[in-house]
């Protein structure tokens, strides 16, 4: 069945004028997504990893959302995502148009949000966005304006303030049950360090490479167990940490280690100095960065890379 629908959807870029083929591709997309996810019915795993697909999120982030949500109780179907680009690639967008959850949508760039808002689909959901460079000053204001409260899901994917944001972040009244973060796996799984806090970091111009951003898993996984969340899980791409707030652990979502849900980015994405891919990977992307200075959260000082 799933082999029939990616041979439409085939067709359909084959044989569609541009216009008709994005909206066929999208309804077969979606289409596609619904049969993956109730497939997961039939699986008796308990990694996140056996349930990964990808309709709409960078990587295999739709499937172990979708598994989530089937396994744990969910007060409000309600998610905030923040870095979502123009949103047509996120994590949270297959949640909202298959499961018809609400949400709220933050991006630095005002023509990612008006290009979102211009989308043919976006009536249909009960989706807000704003554009607005996110700092520890407006966070927590900024968040407490939806007027949310109990929400299920919350995805902080930022490039480069990640820790020192969600530190700042009070979850008394957001209270998600379910906690994605963003980490640079370059920095490996036994130091807890984050990048300096700067308001105005951008990744791009922090060095030439795009690799010096973010904070370990170690560093995120200190600060969520501090606000009462477990690690549960990376995603198979090594970019994406899930967590669960402690009191849903259950029998089919369970906690886990730093050594076994780490996982190491393999994706390419570092940079020459003229701005075109190296195409650097393993060890290598690490010594491109070496020497730079990072802030141990432990001691809260900084050290070099």
């Amino acid at each position: 069945m799933i082999k029939k629908v990616f041979q439409k959807i085939r067709r359909f870029i084959g044989n569609s004028d541009l216009s008709q083929k994005l909206l066929e591709s999208e309804v077969s997309l979606l289409a596609m997504g619904t049969l993956l996810s109730n497939q997961q019915y039939s699986l008796n795993s308990t990694n996140l990893n056996d349930y990964e697909f990808k309709i709409f999120s960078q990587f295999g982030d739709d499937g172990i959302i979708q598994y989530l949500i089937k396994n744990i109780e969910i007060k409000n179907e309600i998610f905030i995502e923040f870095g979502v680009g123009d949103y047509l690639e996120s994590n949270t967008r297959f949640l909202m148009m298959n499961n018809n959850w609400s949400g709220f949508v933050m991006d630095g760039s005002e023509l990612a949000m008006n290009q979102l808002q211009n989308q043919k689909w976006y009536w249909k959901y009960s989706l807000t966005n704003k554009a607005v460079f996110i700092d520890k000053d407006n966070i927590n204001g900024l968040l407490k304006s939806t007027g949310f409260s109990e929400i299920g899901l919350l995805h902080i994917d930022l490039d480069g303030n990640d820790y020192h944001i969600f530190k700042e972040i009070d979850l008394s009244t957001l209270n998600p049950s379910i906690l994605i973060l963003e980490y640079n796996s370059i920095f490996g799984n036994k130091r807890l360090i984050t990048i300096p806090y700067d308001p105005g970091f951008i990744r791009t111009k922090a060095h030439f490479s795009n690799l010096f951003f973010g904070a370990s898993l170690p560093a995120l996984n200190h600060e969520a167990n501090e606000k009462g969340y477990s690690l549960i899980g990376c995603n198979k791409a090594g970019n994406n940490a899930y967590f669960l707030r402690k009191d849903l652990l259950n029998d089919k979502v369970k906690e886990k280690s730093i050594d076994s849900a780490f996982k190491v980015n393999k994706f390419r994405e570092g940079r020459k100095k003229d701005y075109s891919l190296s195409y650097i990977s393993g060890t290598e992307r690490l010594e491109i960065i070496k020497g730079l200075e990072v802030l141990n959260i432990e001691t809260n000082q900084i050290e070099k890379l």
